[in-house]
């Protein structure tokens, strides 16, 4: 999805004992991902208790399952392509899921990585960071975005609650000054008019940045997941998707 007077205990946690917030059972049905800016940042997470299955129904991930998205850019079509591998690595104590994610604008790559996910037994999707390399011309111009939970002090937050509810504000992801991205909770039950397609029943989030200019609206919808981002000056829709 943030002070660094904290960095040097994260990073010792980190080296350490993989387990956050204080919860025995490793989860919080609530929101162990909260964001609240004036305090330190400790997620409610036992990584041992993590799972490569990701089955939220906001948030699927099972293996082979694909979507295309589509969006105007100033300089062309930017396709968006999402696919689940079969491939799991470690990650601070856990297996998590690879999700490959590339960009291209007319047909020229511009970015190309792999998300690294896992559920907890609440249900809550943690995103536990992130290997990522942006293209220009075919070349490998910036891997700037990448980041390791437990690594440098980094810390992992929720993709998607299990429980989301309208007002919960979370963090998506935590190293401090790179990445701080959160998401806060619209509602639950909005209707999407994607192309020839309406959607019903989905959740929208309002998901904004600490540190950078981000303030865009997501809608995740059951048995699909996202189907349509919203910014300022475009928007990213699902052209087609194919979940095994």
């Amino acid at each position: 999805m943030k002070t660094t007077t904290a960095a040097s205990l994260l990073l010792s946690l980190a080296m350490s004992a993989p387990a956050c917030g204080g919860d025995d059972d490793g989860g919080s049905g609530g929101n162990p991902a909260e964001f609240n800016p004036d305090i330190d940042y400790s997620p409610a997470i036992d990584t041992a208790q993590l799972s490569a299955e990701v089955d939220n129904p906001l948030f699927p991930l099972p293996v082979g399952a694909s979507w295309n998205y589509q969006a105007p850019a100033p300089d062309g079509l930017e396709e968006i392509a999402v696919s689940v591998e079969a491939d799991t690595i470690e990650v601070w104590g856990a297996q998590v899921r690879v999700v490959r994610d590339t960009a291209s604008i007319d047909g020229e790559m511009i970015e190309d990585t792999r998300d690294w996910y896992a559920q907890d037994q609440d249900g809550n999707v943690w995103y536990m960071g992130e290997d990522t390399a942006e293209y220009e011309n075919g070349e490998v111009v910036s891997t700037e975005g990448s980041w390791t939970s437990g690594v440098d002090g980094a810390l992992p937050g929720v993709i998607m609650l299990g429980d989301p509810q309208v007002g919960m504000a979370y963090r998506q992801e935590y190293k401090a000054g790179e990445a701080e991205d959160y998401a806060e909770v619209v509602s639950l039950d909005t209707p999407v008019e994607v192309g020839d397609h309406t959607y019903t029943g989905c959740l929208k989030t309002n998901d904004l940045s600490a540190v950078e200019d981000l303030n865009e609206f997501k809608y995740y919808c059951p048995g699909i997941g996202n189907v349509m981002t919203e910014e300022a000056d475009t928007t990213e829709s699902l052209i087609s998707y194919d979940i095994p």
